[in-house]
């Protein structure tokens, strides 16, 4: 649906492939000094990103799977459109377009000769929350003994997601592929979840700001005899929780084959550690900040 969105040589078509770790903002301020103390490692430019989200009253952006946004970094406008996408090892893999502006205004005509343009009124698009936060940039890169090089851009954002008078904290680290084969950014991502307590979230910044402007309800698959609950399904159901605060519970998931992957996986103490947990009454914040949780998270992505 999206592989001929546009054809203009004027802005730049990309497929984004990252891992998002959401952390407590102490957290946050550990991982940029562990992540700067790496050999690999340098810093790169620190900015304060402004971004409006887009949508029609009745959602109709979000019922295609896709996100407009324009943001602001200093006197410079950036018109961007993503899909959802997919996820794979844990990692979101997904299409982006960006145009330049002029200003902070978004231009519908960039919008006219694509898809979205067929199923989307685009003249009722309005703003419908924002997320606006500082990130600070630090680059990853090296070459392995085979002469491969690898290039990693991990963005630490720290802010705010806004709707009206609501706003939620906003503290992720996203490591993004920039060269290099994808099992890296799982490795590195696992370097630092044992450092740090992180959480592996599915749910995205657009995700929360729509929950948050009250536009987006997600549901959680609990599967069945037939049909046990997957990897990936586990793992949203947690990005889920996490994202509404609905208690942590596991009795009404089948959850036998993510047990599985995580004995095969190595972290079945981990597995059942976790599970002792929750039926003791920890809730998912404790969960996380053991930091247990996200090790386990990251093992079964890989799994």
């Amino acid at each position: 649906m999206y592989a001929d969105f546009f054809l203009d040589p004027e802005f730049r078509v990309a497929e984004e492939l990252e891992i998002k770790l959401t952390l407590t903002d102490q957290a946050l301020e550990q991982a940029i000094r562990w992540l700067l103390a790496q050999p690999e490692a340098s810093e790169g430019p620190e900015k304060l990103l402004v971004n409006r989200y887009f949508d029609t009253p009745d959602c109709e952006l979000n019922r295609e799977r896709a996100a407009l946004r324009v943001r602001q970094a200093g006197d410079q406008y950036i018109q961007t459109l993503k899909t959802r996408g997919e996820f794979v090892d844990g990692a979101h893999k997904r299409q982006e377009w960006e145009w330049p502006l002029p200003t902070a205004d978004l231009d519908l005509s960039l919008l006219a000769g694509t898809a979205v343009a067929d199923t989307v009124d685009l003249k009722r698009l309005r703003p419908v929350f924002e997320t606006n936060f500082r990130r600070r940039v630090v680059m990853l890169s090296h070459t392995d003994e085979n002469g491969a090089d690898t290039a990693i851009e991990v963005a630490v954002d720290q802010g705010q997601v806004i709707s009206g008078d609501a706003v939620r904290p906003l503290a992720e680290v996203e490591f993004e592929l920039k060269q290099g084969h994808p099992s890296v950014l799982i490795e590195w991502a696992m370097k630092l979840a044992v450092k740090v307590p992180v959480f592996l979230n599915l749910v995205s910044k657009a995700e929360q700001g729509y929950f948050l402007a009250g536009l987006y309800q997600p549901t959680i698959a609990t599967g069945d005899a037939k049909a046990p609950l997957d990897i990936n399904g586990f793992l949203f159901g947690l990005s889920v929780l996490w994202l509404t605060g609905e208690p942590l519970s596991f009795g009404a998931m089948d959850v036998s084959i993510v047990e599985q992957h995580a004995r095969r996986a190595g972290v079945g103490q981990l597995w059942s550690e976790c599970i002792q947990a929750v039926s003791e009454g920890s809730t998912l914040s404790e969960l996380i900040d053991s930091g247990e949780l996200g090790q386990l998270q990251l093992a079964l992505a890989t799994a």
